[in-house]
């Protein structure tokens, strides 16, 4: 587990398991738990991922969801290569449609999903921190589609979250060549929001939760959904998803508690209603 987790807080799963899962206020922490393998993704953790995303997506009390790796070494080093050592072909085709869907739940859950790159992240670690909202990196991370280098690409929507995310040119670059960016030249790029020492990355990380804590959850789950959809779409039919998104909060109980909050000059009380 990273060494600046507060170890005074309620720890939900068993740290034996390959995920574990901390409540910390109105976040909820998923730690990669596969140090000695880089956190690399099996079957096992992908399971294990997907569960705890379905159960997330009903909690209305959690505002935010951060991924780390436990350790100091790795956020997630993509796929377990000793395991797929092991697949037929059949099954390397269900491993990809795994990961697939389940950075794609990643990518829709109804709550902001921060990744908190805290080491090397390649292959399928990038393609995981791709499928977050916003990437926050210790300035010891190394990250990289390079998947090329094995004679594959990408095959958990790298190919397609990496162009949108950092722009077409620079995306082929770095998947045509395989290349490992470091920290600074990723935020360079836009391929994370924020760099940090690693001692702090999980504070960080912490105080952007705590800011969209202060918003309106209906807001947020909106705002999200506009963006998700809208930026697949024209700019014509984006405005019209924005328009329905927007048409959602208007009766809801937290868009008058603003506006009376903004009147009386003081904090508001969201409830999600």
């Amino acid at each position: 587990m990273p060494k600046d987790f507060n170890m005074s807080k309620e720890v939900i799963v068993d740290h034996e398991t390959v995920l574990i899962t901390e409540e910390r206020g109105s976040a909820v922490v998923l730690t990669l738990n596969r140090p000695k393998a880089m956190n690399s993704l099996n079957f096992e953790l992908l399971n294990a991922l997907k569960d705890a995303v379905d159960a997330l997506q009903y909690r209305s009390d959690i505002r935010t969801v951060i991924l780390t790796g436990a350790g100091e070494r790795a956020f997630c080093a993509g796929a377990d290569l000793k395991e797929r050592a092991t697949l037929s072909q059949d099954e390397v085709k269900k491993f990809i449609l795994t990961i697939r869907n389940v950075l794609t739940s990643i990518q829709h859950l109804n709550k902001p999903v921060i990744s908190a790159v805290n080491g090397i992240a390649l292959g399928g670690g990038t393609e995981l921190a791709l499928a977050s909202d916003i990437r926050i990196a210790s300035e010891s991370a190394v990250m990289g589609l390079t998947e090329t280098r094995l004679a594959i690409i990408p095959g958990g929507g790298g190919t397609q979250r990496l162009p949108r995310i950092i722009g077409v040119a620079k995306a082929k670059e770095l998947i045509f060549t395989g290349r490992r960016v470091d920290a600074q030249e990723a935020l360079n790029i836009g391929l994370v929001n924020k760099i940090c020492n690693p001692e702090n990355l999980m504070d960080e990380c912490m105080a952007m939760a705590n800011m969209i804590a202060e918003t309106g959850p209906i807001a947020v789950e909106m705002a999200k959904y506009a963006i998700n959809h809208g930026i697949e779409t024209d700019l014509a039919t984006g405005l019209a998803i924005e328009s329905n998104a927007y048409r959602v909060t208007i009766p809801t109980e937290d868009r008058v508690e603003g506006l009376t909050a903004f009147r009386e000059k003081r904090k508001p009380v969201y409830k999600g209603k």
